[in-house]
C-alpha cells in the first residue's frame, strides 16, 4: 500500500503540479489512513470499504488521540479529499475496480475544491513557453512534445502512451485512452501539426533506428517518456522562460481549456477533448474565467 502512496505522491507532483506543502500535507493525512486501515486487518486497499472510511474519519473528530485526532472540520474535510483522490487514481491506475468514497460529502469538500482554481497561463505566456526549445534534435521534440500538449489538453500519462498509429495527421486528430481507459478523439491544429512532422520526419527515425517502438515520443535513450521525465522536461524550459509561475504539465491542459472557453467554446465540447466524467470537473475553468472577469472589471469600472 505504501508503494502505491508514492506512485500518489509522484502523480500529484508531476501531472496536477500540486505545491510541496500541500503534497506533503497529502502524504501525512495519507499515511495516517493506510495505517488505520492496517490496524483493522486490511492490507489490500483493494478491500478497504466506506464503513472504515467511515469510522477513521469519525475518529479524527475525537480529541486526546496522539494519531492527530481531535482534528478541526476543514483538517477533516481535507483528509476526505485526499482519499478520494487517491481512490480514485486507484481505479484509474487500475489498480482497483470500485471506489468505497463514492457519494462521501463532508460539507466542505465542494467549498475546497473550488477553492483550488488551477493556475494557467495568458496565450502570450504560453507562446513564449512554446517557442523556448532551440533547433537541436532534442528541441525539435521538445516543441512537438510542448505544442501537442497545448494543442490537446492531454494528461501526461495519456501523451507518454501514444503510439503512432494513434495519430491521423491527415485530419488532425489523436486517438488517446484517459482514465479508466475511456478512449476519446481529441483534434489538434496547424501548428502541432507542423512541429509533429518536423519531429517525425527529422528526429524520431534516429532515436528509434536501432530497435522498433510504436512509442511517438521518445528519448535520447531511445526509450518512451516517464511521467517524471517529462515533468523534467518542460520544467527546464519553463526555469528558461523567466515565468514566475509554477508551471507544469497540468498548466498546459489547465491553460488549453481556459483559452477556450475564453474564445467561446461551449462547456460541453471542452468537457469531451479534456476526458472529464463529470462535466462538474470542467465547470472549475469558468471559474478561472470569472477571475479574470473579475479583474477586468475592477480595472476599467469607474467603480470597481
Amino acid at each position: 500500500m505504501q508503494e502505491k502512496l508514492a506512485q500518489f505522491l509522484s502523480y500529484l507532483r508531476v501531472e496536477r503540479g500540486l505545491a510541496g506543502n500541500t503534497i506533503k500535507a497529502y502524504g501525512r493525512d495519507l499515511a495516517k489512513y493506510l495505517k488505520f486501515l492496517e490496524k483493522q486487518g486490511i492490507l489490500s486497499l483493494a478491500k478497504s470499504n466506506r464503513r472504515e472510511i467511515t469510522n477513521y474519519l469519525l475518529g479524527l473528530k475525537k480529541p486526546g488521540n496522539k494519531e492527530g485526532r481531535g482534528l478541526c472540520a476543514a483538517s477533516i474535510a481535507r483528509n476526505l479529499v485526499a482519499i478520494k483522490m487517491f481512490h480514485r487514481f486507484l481505479i484509474a491506475e487500475g489498480y482497483t475496480k470500485d471506489d468505497p468514497t463514492a457519494n462521501m460529502q463532508s460539507g466542505m469538500t465542494s467549498a475546497w475544491a473550488w477553492s483550488k482554481v488551477p493556475d494557467v497561463l495568458t496565450v502570450s505566456e504560453v507562446s513564449k513557453l512554446l517557442k523556448k526549445p532551440d533547433d537541436s534534435p532534442a528541441g525539435i521534440r521538445d516543441r512537438a512534445i510542448l505544442e501537442f500538449l497545448y494543442a490537446t489538453g492531454m494528461r501526461v500519462s495519456e501523451l507518454i502512451c501514444l503510439k503512432l498509429a494513434d495519430l491521423n495527421l491527415e485530419f488532425g486528430y489523436v486517438r488517446c485512452f484517459g482514465k479508466g481507459s475511456k478512449e476519446r478523439i481529441v483534434p489538434f491544429g496547424k501548428e502541432a501539426l507542423l512541429w509533429l512532422k518536423k519531429y517525425l520526419g527529422k528526429v524520431r527515425p534516429g532515436l528509434a533506428k536501432k530497435e522498433a517502438t510504436s512509442i511517438l515520443f521518445l528519448t535520447r535513450q531511445k526509450k518512451g517518456f516517464t511521467r517524471q521525465g517529462l515533468w523534467k522536461l518542460i520544467k527546464k524550459h519553463a526555469r528558461q522562460t523567466g515565468l514566475k509561475k509554477n508551471i507544469t504539465p497540468h498548466t498546459l491542459r489547465h491553460s488549453f481549456a481556459t483559452h477556450l472557453l475564453q474564445g467561446g467554446a461551449d462547456l460541453r465540447s471542452v468537457q469531451e477533448m479534456l476526458g472529464h466524467s463529470d462535466i462538474s470537473t470542467t465547470q472549475i475553468y469558468t471559474h478561472v474565467d470569472r477571475e479574470r472577469l473579475k479583474s477586468i472589471h475592477a480595472k476599467y469600472h469607474p467603480r470597481g
